[in-house]
């Protein structure tokens, strides 16, 4: 069987989807990096919303995906920007999210950590509303159960004035912390309104500010999530963090040699590209658990292709990718988003996505995403 694809110039070529998945199985915990996917909400199709109304999840099929990713001996990253929070999921829908995900995690003995932002915060805010709205979401959090993962703030990056503010903000929340958290830089690549975060533009000098917050309360600190798409930066912050902090990879277009280290040390991981990975990415984990890296980069290296392409510019949507993938795969029975997100992509852009990932094996039945596949192209006009 064979099926027409778009191509980038207004033709169409054929391809031939493979027949067999890749052969993955579950198994033990990982032993020598802690994993996180940061994970996709599942929209309601049949609810009556409009792009800038409340979200409409579905949570039974959301909180499946969850079990699927816990069963391959992934941690859950849970209410982050792969949710979309602040495109198309408000606070509201985010709290709500990590209180039936938190009670799941418990259920079924699965890892989790959750974001904490201040996106209830809609407009402008004063240093202390944004400390407030902090706080608010960090008692939820830590009420749940979960680990704490404490997000780059809009509002914050709107209010601050300078370094100052965020070493003084973050200072505070890190004293009140009950466990040690994860600290998250999300890069403007990702949402153009952390433009300057750390107080500054210039990489070197919001380097040292984060940094600086680190070293001021190390204890509180579990780790840091770096998602800034340079390797080097990633590996040059890591090698200043104090002793006992980890560096999670949040870079989704160098991760394998990250994860993977040097002779200085490694990079755990907390990707949103492990969302449609998670299997392959897990075997490639339990490879590494061996000692063997090798084996662990020939799995994982071919991955880089599909996720450069996911979270190519403007890469704040790659999230419609994600989601795209995981109706092909079978995690949900439709191509919806919150926020109608599913337009954020183009047809060219999606078809390479179903070729690359079925060139990966990601999908379990083949077959049925090659169905899938040539009704959206139907839909498009692509007649097969």
């Amino acid at each position: 069987m064979t099926i027409r694809l778009p191509d980038f110039k207004g033709g169409s070529r054929t391809y031939e989807p493979r027949p067999e998945p890749l052969a993955v199985t579950s198994g033990s915990p990982f032993t020598s990096r802690t994993v996180f996917s940061a994970a996709h909400v599942v929209a309601d199709p049949f609810a009556d919303t409009s792009p800038d109304s409340p979200a409409a999840v579905d949570w039974d099929a959301t909180l499946a995906f969850r079990r699927h990713l816990w069963s391959h001996g992934l941690g859950v990253a849970e209410a982050m920007d792969t949710a979309q929070r602040g495109m198309g999921l408000d606070w509201a829908g985010a709290a709500e999210l990590i209180r039936r995900s938190a009670a799941e995690a418990k259920a079924v003995g699965g890892l989790i950590a959750c974001g904490v932002g201040t996106d209830q915060l809609t407009g402008p805010a004063t240093l202390d509303e944004v400390r407030a709205a902090y706080e608010e979401q960090l008692a939820l959090v830590e009420a749940s159960g979960a680990q704490a993962i404490l997000m780059a703030s809009r509002a914050l990056a709107a209010a601050a004035s300078g370094p100052e503010d965020y070493l003084e903000v973050y200072g505070h929340l890190l004293r009140q912390a009950s466990e040690p958290v994860v600290l998250h830089w999300l890069g403007p690549m990702f949402d153009p309104a952390l433009e300057g975060y750390w107080g500054s533009s210039d990489l070197d000098a919001a380097t040292d500010t984060f940094l600086e917050v680190i070293a001021a309360h190390p204890d509180k600190v579990d780790g840091i999530k770096v998602s800034l798409l340079e390797a080097q930066r990633e590996i040059d912050i890591r090698r200043r963090l104090p002793q006992g902090v980890r560096c999670y990879t949040g870079d989704d277009f160098n991760y394998p040699e990250l994860i993977a280290g040097d002779e200085k040390g490694f990079s755990h991981a907390l990707l949103g590209i492990f969302d449609p990975l998670g299997p392959l990415a897990a075997e490639a984990v339990r490879v590494l658990d061996t000692g063997n890296v090798v084996g662990f980069r020939e799995l994982l290296d071919p991955t880089v292709e599909l996720s450069r392409h996911l979270f190519q510019a403007p890469t704040r949507f790659y999230k419609t990718g994600v989601v795209f993938l995981a109706w092909l795969a079978g995690h949900q029975s439709h191509f919806t988003m919150v926020g109608g997100l599913q337009s954020a992509r183009s047809l060219p852009h999606l078809a390479r996505a179903y070729e690359l990932a079925d060139g990966l094996g990601l999908f379990p039945d083949p077959k049925s995403a090659e169905e899938r596949m040539k009704n959206l192209l139907s839909l498009y006009g692509v007649d097969q």
